[in-house]
């Protein structure tokens, strides 16, 4: 299955960018789009200094796009969006399928003197973790937001639904490159899965500090290999996922059948 990740900054008010990538998409056979974290808003620092009304009116505008999108082209669109509801604001994901679309708050949120999210979005802080889940042409995808790839209770969900390929949309800054590939092939090859990372790109210089959203989209195959990239300019990475491949390294290492003997998932 071909999947296209696009590399982008936040996007303007007018949707004819992201309905170019889209055709584009669709025309290279994707059957699944994922873009990054804060393309369909503003980043995060940018996003606090908004008028509540300001944000509800961008995330309705590039909601009602995508599902509009979703529909036309037949294909389905992972996206982080920011959700204004009943004055309140949470930072989700949004899954735009051609019949429905299904919204899911992010469960980890950044919490640090430069950077908290946790403080600003009004998401629900419990002990009942889950993690947005869906299936296509005999794939099971779950899709990780950034931050909660260090969280290990967010991978033991992603392993009780036996997923294939997990989807991560980032907006990952400050020369985290080496770590973050670490993390994430070490991920792919534990839970013999599938990662396609999908990292924003761009820059916001903040009191003198200059925060470069470096890009690097890539695919980790289950062996825990970087198998296809893009540097950090603006692209759209087209992968396909072999299923084949998948199910050979699942037999090889039988890493889950040692759980389920143990009756641990």
């Amino acid at each position: 299955m071909k999947i296209a990740a696009l590399q982008l900054s936040t996007l303007p008010l007018s949707n004819k960018k992201l309905r170019d990538y889209i055709t584009k998409a669709k025309q290279e056979g994707a059957k699944v789009i994922v873009l990054g974290e804060y393309v369909l808003n503003n980043f995060f620092k940018e996003l606090v200094k908004l008028q509540k009304n300001m944000i509800a009116i961008q995330s309705k505008q590039k909601i009602e796009a995508l599902e509009a999108y979703a529909k036309e082209f037949d294909i389905h669109i992972i996206a982080p969006i920011v959700i204004v509801d009943n004055e309140k604001i949470y930072k989700a994901t949004g899954k735009f399928s051609p019949n429905e679309s299904e919204f899911k708050n992010q469960e980890f949120l950044i919490n640090y003197n430069h950077w908290d999210e946790e403080s600003f979005f009004d998401n629900e802080i419990h002990n009942k973790i889950s993690v947005l889940t869906f299936s296509l042409n005999g794939l099971n995808f779950a899709v990780i937001n950034g931050f909660e790839i260090h969280f290990d209770h967010i991978w033991l969900e992603v392993i009780k639904e036996n997923t294939d390929i997990v989807l991560v949309p980032s907006a990952s800054t400050f020369g985290s490159n080496q770590r973050w590939n670490e993390i994430l092939k070490t991920r792919a090859f534990l839970n013999s899965l599938y990662v396609l990372r999908v990292n924003r790109i761009g820059s916001y210089e903040d009191e003198g500090s200059f925060w470069n959203f470096y890009g690097e989209t890539y695919l980790i195959n289950p062996d825990g290999f970087i198998e296809e990239s893009i540097d950090s300019s603006e692209d759209m990475l087209i992968v396909n996922v072999d299923i084949k491949e998948l199910r050979d390294v699942k037999t090889s290492w039988k890493f889950k059948e040692y759980l389920k003997k143990r009756a641990l998932i």
